[in-house]
């Protein structure tokens, strides 16, 4: 395992920099380095920006239009963005329902929907959370009857993420009852401009309109809209969630909130304090193992050898550093901190506060996080995993 970056890859690292540097738009930077609310414009201005330079779906082979980057290299172009100040950018469509479609869908599948996610022009969600089916996916019960050339869908999806935004959605649906749970699921592709279909708002812990609920009144799918076959759909949700848990990791986010965490501490006089500047220590040390991790998963990728399978201790461990970084720029900020000004959210925003100007997004943020633990699998749940799938 070699962790040091070739001459070539520091090569391609300046190249992203400089490319990132002069392409990102400053005010959503902006909003990135302080945690401000990124709007449906914002995240689709650099999805396409992104796109017109073929790098949306950068994890992407050359044969789907994208530029074929190795692990390596993916990786190098995720930490410039992130530290740049670039927005996350939306999974949804090119981190994971593309590889799905890459891998199992037809080639009259790939040419219909590959060029708008990488366009950043066509939004997607994702179907897969239920009522009663959140880590437990097997337990969906949206139901999907063939009728013909058709399916006819029933049923209710929850925690869609900007789901609001959402021009197509790929479901898990139950397209056979009298089989094992894992055996009779589909996926299908869902045009959410389909008759039937309704998306209600949830309104987060911070006051966000971030998650809804989708419900499926007799929706007709066309049968053209399976990927892969009948009954398989577990197979390719796995592919998908070994995707998701890998980018929940987020090291690199990490590592630019870091630096925003110490900005605060040194703004509020906190790194003279040996006990706080201990904690901040202790978080960083947190980080680099995380990617040390990251990168073994990387190396390994780059050699041809088999890939770990540390998805869920990538997502457990990234859920639970994202959750202390919020924590520390709370403690940092102290009673100024305390506060819970949505407004404050608002880039430009100017109503009264207590304390610096870093102080009024602090709740907002922190009370936003708590979700990372929960989604793309509980924490709990993952351990379970781990103990089945990694230390046997």
């Amino acid at each position: 395992m070699d962790l040091n970056f070739t001459s070539e890859e520091l090569a391609f690292r300046a190249e992203i920099h400089q490319w990132v540097a002069e392409n990102l738009p400053q005010d959503i930077s902006h909003k990135v380095h302080n945690a401000l609310r990124l709007s449906k414009d914002d995240l689709q201005r650099w999805a396409k920006i992104l796109g017109k330079q073929g790098w949306h779906g950068w994890a992407w082979p050359k044969q789907f239009g994208g530029p074929g980057w190795n692990a390596v290299q993916r990786h190098l172009f995720e930490e410039e963005c992130a530290l740049a100040g670039a927005p996350r950018i939306v999974p949804f469509g090119p981190v994971m329902v593309a590889p799905v479609i890459m891998a199992f869908g037809t080639p009259e599948q790939q040419q219909r929907h590959l060029p708008g996610i990488m366009s950043g022009d066509v939004w997607w969600s994702q179907g897969y959370s239920e009522p009663g089916s959140g880590s437990d996916l097997a337990s969906v019960k949206t139901r999907a009857e063939r009728q013909g050339d058709k399916y006819v869908v029933n049923g209710q999806k929850t925690w869609t993420t900007l789901g609001q935004y959402g021009d197509w959605i790929f479901c898990l649906v139950r397209t056979d009852s009298s089989v094992k749970p894992q055996a009779g699921i589909s996926f299908l592709l869902i045009d959410m401009k389909s008759p039937g279909v309704t998306v209600r708002p949830i309104i987060m812990l911070d006051g966000e309109h971030e998650v809804n609920e989708v419900f499926f009144d007799n929706v007709e799918v066309p049968v053209e809209n399976l990927v892969g076959e009948e009954n398989k759909g577990w197979t390719y949700a796995k592919y998908l969630l070994a995707h998701e848990r890998t980018n929940i990791a987020d090291v690199n986010r990490a590592k630019r909130e870091l630096e925003r965490l110490k900005r605060i501490a040194r703004a509020e006089g906190l790194l003279d304090d040996v006990r706080f500047r201990d904690q901040i220590a202790l978080l960083e040390v947190d980080i680099v193992a995380l990617e040390m991790m990251v990168l073994r998963v990387l190396s390994a990728e780059k050699s041809g050898k088999q890939s770990l399978d540390v998805a869920g201790l990538l997502k457990i461990r990234g859920s639970e550093i994202q959750q202390r970084y919020t924590e520390l720029m709370m403690l940092a900020a102290g009673p100024y901190a305390l506060p819970f000004i949505q407004e404050a959210m608002e880039a430009g925003w100017q109503g009264d506060y207590v304390g610096a100007a870093h102080c009024p997004p602090l709740a907002s943020h922190y009370f936003n996080y708590r979700k990372t633990t929960i989604y793309g699998g509980s924490n709990e749940v993952q351990r379970n995993i781990v103990a089945q799938t990694v230390l046997g």
